[in-house]
């Protein structure tokens, strides 16, 4: 359900009693564990019971298993996921009795208010490079407020109140959300064509980042652009931001980069470099993490806590401390030999990136992988592609589509992609269950299995170690 942002957004504080409509989703929990700790009463609704409603419960919500009128009795605001249908019990109730409705953007913002906001844009990597950022701000001693996509393997939450004015989010352009806020830092990561059930065309999406440009609070120190100019479309906002008057720093490998990243090394689980500012080295960087796509999302979240005037060595300390976010590209666990990954990738640059990184980490092993499309849309365009960057494993599943927002339809299936598989070693299976039951079926000792995509294949990983421990008892 897509509402209208109001043209002028309450502070959290001033909207009363808040009642989440799909609270178990990434956005809106963290929006409202960011509302608890500031002493709004909270409450909330999701379709099932899951960990992420148990802990907000602890937290303090009032938080329900199913969706229910009655539900929104003692609510004055309403925030909605986009997830949410329109028949919804609790929005028509709201709208019956006039309570305040919120986009889940108008929500992030009302806690963002009187804040210095660092928001990571791009289409791939907002999630890591957001929590690269939080927790190298936290070990320099910013002490942050943080929004992600996901879950810090080091907190094991993906929202914190801090003690400073500082505030670092992920800024999601799917909904065309990040138009709604005003940062003092923008970072952009990459901007290639994704969403374009939302946007229509290409053309569309590249100017939305554009107009994310000029959503950059100039009065900010001139306002602050950190963008990845090893990728073209990241690279071409760097004259849109000359043009606005927004200071833009270049990050990336090539020698047109401000702040660089130079004899990149990438060695099993791990990715190491040597940072260069303006021509100074600065230091090498080890992380815990393994990918060159990880690299930039390190070397953005670095760049931003420098021209922040924070210690090189403080933030390094955070990005090497940093353990993961879940679901990128997260140990699952090892059974019968065979290690398990998890990861979000659901685009065919995702894909391509984390395989590569992958393939560093098996090492002598094999490559499986198990990938799960995203949406109907994103399937139909991008489908082939996604089928030719899995060719790099030596092994493919791939799932059905996972639907999200969409109605089904017949003729985009998960058979799109595995056809596309430039190899014979595929198979194209239709549930969770069967994955499982094939991975384990080809799955030997010194395999690496991964599990890709947006949706519920992550639940795959969990069963497919129950059955190579069953099989090696």
């Amino acid at each position: 359900m897509r509402l209208p942002v109001p043209e002028q957004i309450l502070p959290a504080e001033d909207l009363g009693r808040v009642h989440f409509v799909g609270i178990g989703g990434a956005g809106l929990s963290a929006i409202a564990r960011l509302m608890l700790a500031r002493g709004v009463q909270v409450s909330g609704s999701d379709g099932v019971d899951s960990p992420t409603l148990e802990r907000l419960r602890e937290a303090g919500a009032t938080v329900y298993a199913g969706h229910d009128a009655a539900q929104v009795a003692q609510a004055d605001t309403l925030v909605v996921s986009t997830a949410v249908r329109e028949d919804n019990p609790e929005v028509l109730e709201a709208q019956r009795r006039g309570l305040r409705l919120l986009p889940r953007s108008a929500g992030l913002a009302a806690v963002m208010a009187d804040r210095r906001v660092l928001a990571v844009a791009g289409t791939h990597g907002k999630t890591t490079t957001t929590s690269l950022l939080t927790v190298a701000l936290q070990a320099a001693g910013a002490d942050p407020t943080y929004a992600v996509g996901g879950d810090l393997a080091a907190t094991g939450t993906n929202a914190g109140q801090g003690g400073s004015d500082l505030f670092v989010a992920e800024a999601d352009e799917s909904d065309g959300a990040f138009l709604v806020y005003r940062p003092h830092v923008a970072v952009i990561t990459n901007v290639e064509a994704d969403h374009l059930d939302q946007w229509g065309t290409e053309q569309a999406y590249r100017e939305a980042f554009a107009q994310f440009v000029a959503r950059v609070d100039a009065a900010a120190d001139g306002g602050l652009v950190v963008a990845c100019v090893d990728d073209p479309g990241a690279a071409a906002l760097r004259p849109v931001a000359a043009g606005l008057g927004r200071r833009f720093v270049g990050i990336g490998t090539g020698e047109d980069a401000e702040v660089r990243a130079v004899d990149i090394v990438l060695q099993g689980t791990t990715s190491s470099f040597t940072v260069v500012d303006e021509g100074a080295e600065l230091g090498r960087a080890t992380l815990r993490i393994p990918g060159r796509h990880y690299v930039l999302d390190a070397l953005a979240a670095l760049t931003v806590g420098l021209r922040l005037g924070l210690d090189f060595a403080r933030l390094k300390d955070g990005l090497e401390s940093f353990t993961g976010t879940r679901r990128r590209m997260e140990r699952k666990g090892e059974a019968a030999g065979v290690r398990v990954y998890d990861s979000y990738a659901h685009h065919p640059a995702e894909i391509a990136g984390d395989l590569v990184a992958a393939r560093s980490v098996a090492g002598d092993g094999r490559l499986v992988v198990a990938f799960q499309p995203h949406l109907v849309s994103r399937t139909r365009i991008f489908g082939a592609e996604m089928g030719r960057e899995l060719g790099a494993a030596d092994e493919v599943v791939v799932l059905d589509v996972y639907l999200a927002r969409e109605e089904p339809d017949p003729t985009v299936t998960g058979a799109l992609v595995a056809d596309a598989v430039p190899h014979r070693r595929k198979r194209f299976v239709r549930t969770l269950d069967e994955a499982a039951t094939a991975l384990a079926e080809i799955a030997r000792p010194g395999d690496l299995v991964v599990t890709l995509g947006a949706g519920d294949v992550t639940e795959v990983g969990p069963r497919l170690l129950a059955l190579l421990e069953e099989r090696d008892a």
